[in-house]
């Protein structure tokens, strides 16, 4: 076995050669894109697929907006204690067996998907993938990122987890999205071909496949390092927890994440907004999913090289600024009936976007969050942040069906909007405070 691994990590070292000198002589590339594959495909098919193919999703089981954001709800209750309780695990188990386990399980809701199940299956489907994808996964993934970044490279660590999990996305999304042009029997895709199986059931196995083939990687090629807290009492994983609670930064960087995953759910909305406002095809509006998916690399990876050159916090305020500015102009219907500057501004909201994604945890250190606390810290900023998992797609699932049309779409980015221009306020307010405490030894764990 670690025969093999040796030979895939030698394999995957020499294929990628091609990467930045900045970045193959930081650490070992194999381990960087093992967790940027495993950061993407755990999300696949509870979320990157709906965002691609929600038209297509909502006709092949017969559901409404309303009932999709009932499952990403049920999703994010799961995901949000398991938050909590995920991030003290991170600290004390390895982060290559909590991640692989988890991409493996999580493959196995998507098998169960395949076959079309009720929408009460769905359900526990999806709350199944809300403990899969965060209990086991989410906290040890950043951990092991933060840790890979070391202490001047967090920035550009973030930005090519963040960027390479969109480059995956948009990878898997055009393949999926070339499969299911190809297996279309027409116009309506709620209607099988002749074996009976759905152009869309091709597309879940593919992703169940890729799910559970990325587990295999980090299995291979992220090496079994231990925390060295694996052996903690709980009542030292509560003194933890609240010492971690006791930071005021946290609590900014929780409604930070709060804003900028509001922001990220929106884009959920911009393959059926371009299907009934701009009056694509359900195969073009899934295109413009997939573009979306590949402006999320380039953007997160530029972030991440700009927030280790410049100021991190400063270029999350720009960030939200572009959101809040072009979400309005959506939101208003300034550009109704302008296709050009529409899908513009949608380029430019989606950059917005992404560059917050990319880099919101890359401002631990000036949080004051020491390495060995990141897993117990992303708990609970996660706990917070990700809250967006249960009210955003009921949210917008209920504007978008109780205001047909483009009055439900301009409500969607008013909310976007109303986010954007908090997470500017907190992101300045962020940057004054650890200013000011900078050389405060009380402000740190």
């Amino acid at each position: 076995m670690v025969s093999l691994r040796n030979k895939v990590q030698r394999c995957f070292n020499y294929s990628l050669s091609v990467l930045p000198e900045s970045i193959k002589e930081h650490k070992s590339v194999s381990i960087l894109i093992a967790l940027i594959i495993a950061g993407e495909a755990i999300f696949i098919l509870p979320f990157v697929m709906a965002r691609i193919f929600r038209p297509t999703l909502l006709a092949v089981f017969d559901i409404t907006n309303t009932e999709l954001g009932l499952f990403f709800s049920i999703y994010g209750l799961v995901a949000i204690v398991s938050y909590i309780f995920g991030g003290t695990l991170a600290d004390r188990f390895a982060a290559r067996n909590l991640m692989a386990i988890a991409l493996w399980l999580t493959s196995i809701g998507g098998v169960i998907m395949f076959f079309l199940p009720s929408s009460g299956i769905m359900k526990a489907v999806y709350g199944f993938w809300g403990f899969t994808s965060i209990f086991l996964f989410w906290a040890a993934l950043i951990r092991a990122t933060r840790e890979w970044g070391g202490s001047g490279f967090q920035g550009r660590a973030f930005g090519w987890l963040e960027g390479g999990r969109g480059a995956t996305a948009a990878l898997t999304g055009t393949i999926a999205f070339l499969l299911f042009s190809r297996f279309s029997t027409g116009p309506s895709t709620a209607v099988p071909d002749s074996s009976g199986i759905y152009a869309f059931q091709i597309v879940i196995l593919v992703f169940s496949g890729m799910t559970f083939v990325s587990g295999l990687l980090v299995w291979f090629l992220v090496p079994k390092t231990s925390p060295g807290t694996q052996h903690a009492t709980s009542r030292e994983g509560l003194d933890r927890v609240m010492k971690v609670i006791k930071l005021p930064s946290v609590w900014m960087l929780a409604i930070i994440i709060v804003c900028a995953y509001v922001g990220y759910k929106s884009t959920d909305d911009f393959s059926l907004y371009a299907r009934e406002i701009l009056g694509f095809s359900e195969a073009d509006a899934a295109g413009v999913g997939t573009a979306a998916l590949w402006l999320r690399a380039l953007v997160a990876i530029l972030a991440g090289y700009l927030a280790d050159r410049f100021d991190r916090i400063k270029l999350l305020t720009i960030c939200f600024g572009i959101t809040a500015g072009c979400g309005l102009l959506v939101g208003i219907g300034l550009l109704d009936h302008i296709l050009g500057l529409i899908l513009l501004n949608l380029t430019l909201t989606a950059v917005g976007i992404y560059g917050v994604r990319a880099i919101y945890f890359a401002v631990m250190k000036e949080a004051k969050v020491p390495i060995g606390y990141t897993g117990t810290a992303v708990g609970i900023v996660s706990f917070v942040g990700f809250t967006p998992d249960i009210f955003m797609g009921p949210w917008m699932g209920h504007l978008l069906d109780k205001y047909p049309g483009e009055p439900g779409h301009q409500y969607v980015f008013l909310l976007l909007t109303s986010f954007a221009v908090i997470g500017l306020i907190i992101s300045m307010v962020f940057g004054w405070y650890t200013k000011k405490t900078e050389s405060d030894p009380t402000w740190k764990i």
